[in-house]
């Protein structure tokens, strides 16, 4: 009997040390968009960047931000079920922050180089993998038009391989859920909250236009620190 209470007092303390590690971490916020929500017009309309950003982004976060409040007290207290339960909310709102905190930075205005074709060792190793760009850029829309659903279509980098791949991830699954060695380096995101308002139930019409305020730039820069 004095041993199940040491080992109860144990976990309890256990659990408490990594509640107040919780609530010791900063909490996730919203990032700013490197541009007004109207730059990138005609391909996005403002209206859309706006419910998008403000909206959609600020709730995965809220939620992620819950969800390990709930965490933190569940382990606290011992309660398994809620912790088991809670996993699903933090993966699907945590996903929902990272991908679109990639997003953002995966746009950028025409008149700030959105859809200049990719330069330098990026532009090369799209050669190399897809043939060209037109190549890439069909297979991407093609994939991101035929996912059921809602998801992701992704450009990413196998960091050991040093090649470059095309995936596509459910709801708001990371691109590390294909592979701990996978790193993005543009997503576009394919659920109707990121084109409805503009381009109704036409997604290949948005997977068409958005490439016009692609931010190549971004891309190559990961690209080239993951394969230098």
């Amino acid at each position: 009997m004095a041993l199940r209470i040491l080992v109860s007092k144990r976990t309890l303390a256990a659990g408490l040390g990594f509640r107040q590690q919780l609530r010791g971490l900063q909490t996730f916020s919203l990032p700013d968009l490197p541009y007004d929500y109207g730059a990138l017009e005609p391909a996005i309309s403002g209206d859309i960047m706006e419910l998008h950003h403000q909206k959609h982004h600020q709730t995965y976060i809220t939620n992620y931000n819950n969800a390990l409040q709930q965490l933190g007290d569940a382990i606290s207290k011992g309660d398994a079920p809620t912790v088991a339960k809670l996993h699903s909310a933090i993966k699907f709102n945590g996903g929902g922050h990272i991908n679109h905190s990639i997003f953002w930075k995966n746009l950028a205005p025409v008149r700030e180089g959105g859809g200049e074709p990719p330069k330098g060792s990026l532009g090369w190793a799209i050669d190399t993998n897809f043939g060209s760009l037109d190549a890439l850029v069909k297979r991407m829309n093609a994939e991101g038009a035929a996912l059921q659903g809602s998801g992701w279509v992704w450009l990413g980098v196998d960091k050991e391989l040093k090649r470059l791949v095309i995936e596509t991830t459910a709801n708001q699954d990371p691109l590390v859920s294909k592979g701990a060695n996978l790193v993005p380096l543009l997503g576009i995101d394919v659920w109707e909250h990121a084109y409805y308002l503009q381009y109704k139930n036409v997604r290949p019409d948005y997977l068409k236009n958005i490439w016009k305020v692609i931010n190549w730039k971004y891309a190559n820069d990961v690209y080239e620190k993951e394969c230098p």
